[in-house]
């Protein structure tokens, strides 16, 4: 039962990670066209600051803070056989959402200018309307966390996962089309932030569509006296209070680049650093968190401990399988990778290894971060998200802590101290959902866990001899960039693979069967 239960999830898992992988290539390819036209250095920082308030804001309330306590409640509805009463309270939350954060939008659009400016040293006035551009989009993506809320729980995940392939081809048409018809800086920023906001507006009507063939139907609605309404908003102070604090950690490290490291040039590299970073964490991690959710809070509504138990289990082993070797894979070839990515146009040399340090930084922490999005789903299925606020809280108290002292050695500072946070609150959460729930199989889980370790050196050693050795044969063209790269990924995991064979990782099994599957379908 336990391996068809991880080929079923494997597969759900595979699905949403290639279209997530899509939308993540894509993404890439965004910011390959923004750093052309940008670069690392100089007034692209003002929109890096800019971003951060106006996507903090859509973190805590409309996007993983509202699914994460929506998607309990509503899936224990349908699961008692209230569908009428769930789509009311689903209708419910969706105008509310819509009138509270239509006012938070507007309050901040004026506030912009006293909130903005001391978040920099630099770039000031640039970044004030920046953001009072891009705020909006939290009131897009509050309607669009409702549906994409109810398509989950019907265990849709392919379509809301291929919304952002959308918003970013929009913002890629409008870089490649508006920047060149821009003649200053600022205005070629400012063409950005339309472009995003442009890119929002397309991604929340995608999805929309596909209710029509559910059992139910949204509808004007404003039925707060409801018990369950209540319920959700209840549940999202502490998941909001959660979410934000582990999103906080970043923000506050974008505030302490931006003020205390160099503002030139600190904020925006840090940014290009995670986006390469989120590449496999949204390939996979995100993927793994996203399909299981609906499927935790199943069990925990039906009171299946054994069940939940299980499913964390399997989850967690996934994540580890997938992301050890990928945090080994950054870490050893960072900067070839941000060479091969970035460095074109505005993006110099110069700018390379500041960059590259950061994502070196950020992998230490890639399959922790993993395990924080998967354990905090776990506490909010178990409609029990004050232990994982209490992480958060701690968590952020020692990323601050961590900042005070590593900024000082530069950039990777930032993103080593996060790192290390995200390490610290991984293991607090396996401990605090192990007392809840009792055992999940830690001891075969750390076993694997090592085995995964051993079979990545392996990667690391192998990816990073390959490339060294190539590189020195063919040089740094494109295309030669491409093969030394691409050869000592794939070489890299090539070993990884045969060494989780010959190490006896069952986690690889899974992905065999995903092959057969994938050849008969």
């Amino acid at each position: 039962m336990e391996a068809r239960q991880g080929r079923r999830l494997a597969w759900s898992a595979a699905i949403f990670s290639l279209a997530t992988g899509l939308s993540r290539i894509l993404g890439l390819v965004r910011e390959i066209v923004a750093a052309y036209y940008f670069g690392a250095r100089g007034p692209i920082n003002a929109f890096t600051v800019a971003f951060q308030i106006p996507n903090l804001i859509r973190i805590l309330v409309a996007d993983a803070a509202l699914s994460a306590a929506f998607v309990p409640v509503f899936s224990e509805l349908l699961e008692k056989g209230e569908r009428a009463r769930a789509w009311r309270i689903a209708s419910t939350l969706l105008w509310l959402l819509l009138l509270v954060l239509t006012a938070v939008t507007a309050l901040f659009i004026l506030l912009a200018p006293l909130i903005v400016p001391p978040l920099t040293s630099e770039y000031d006035d640039l970044a004030v309307t920046l953001s009072q551009i891009l705020f909006p989009i939290v009131v897009l993506l509050g309607v669009s966390g409702i549906v994409v809320g109810i398509l989950n729980t019907y265990e849709e995940f392919t379509i809301p996962a291929l919304t952002p392939v959308a918003w970013n081809l929009v913002i890629i048409a409008g870089l490649a089309i508006g920047v060149p018809q821009a003649d200053t800086t600022e205005s070629k920023l400012y063409v950005f932030a339309g472009a995003i906001l442009a890119g929002t507006v397309v991604q929340v009507l995608l999805p929309v569509p596909w209710l029509r063939g559910l059992d139910g139907r949204l509808r004007v609605a404003l039925d707060w006296r409801d018990p369950a309404v209540w319920r959700v908003l209840t549940l999202m102070v502490p998941v909001t209070i959660s979410l934000g604090l582990i999103n906080l950690n970043a923000v506050i490290g974008t505030f302490v680049a931006a003020r205390y490291i160099d503002p030139t040039i600190a904020p925006n590299a840090i940014d290009k650093a995670f986006r390469l970073y989120m590449l496999p964490q949204g390939m996979f991690s995100v993927a793994v968190a996203t399909v299981l959710f609906p499927a935790l809070s199943r069990f925990a509504a039906r009171a299946d401990l054994d069940g939940f138990r299980s499913t964390v289990s399997t989850g967690l082993r996934q994540i580890f399988f997938l992301l050890v070797p990928a945090s080994v894979a950054f870490a050893v070839l960072a900067e070839p990778l941000v060479r091969l990515v970035y460095e074109r146009g505005e993006f110099e040399p110069d700018q390379t290894p500041v960059v590259a340090g950061a994502l070196a930084a950020f992998s230490l922490g890639l399959a922790f971060n993993g395990t924080m999005l998967l354990l905090n789903r776990a506490f909010f299925g178990l409609q029990a998200p004050r232990l994982a606020m209490l992480v958060a809280g701690g968590n952020l108290v020692l990323n601050a802590i961590l900042y005070v002292f590593l900024h000082r050695v530069g950039v990777w500072g930032v993103p080593l101290a996060i790192s290390i946070a995200n390490i610290a609150g991984a293991l607090a959460l396996v401990v605090l959902l192990r007392r809840r729930v009792g055992d999940l199989e830690l001891g075969r889980m750390i076993g694997a866990l090592a085995r995964m370790v051993v079979a990545s050196a392996a990667l690391g050693a192998v990816a990073f001899g390959l490339w060294w050795v190539l590189d020195d044969l063919v040089g740094r063209s494109f295309p030669a960039q491409l093969l030394s790269v691409g050869s000592a990924l794939a070489a890299g995991t090539a070993v990884y693979l045969i060494a989780c064979r010959l190490l006896g990782v069952r986690e690889i099994e899974t992905l065999l069967s995903l092959r057969a599957r994938f050849r008969r379908a």
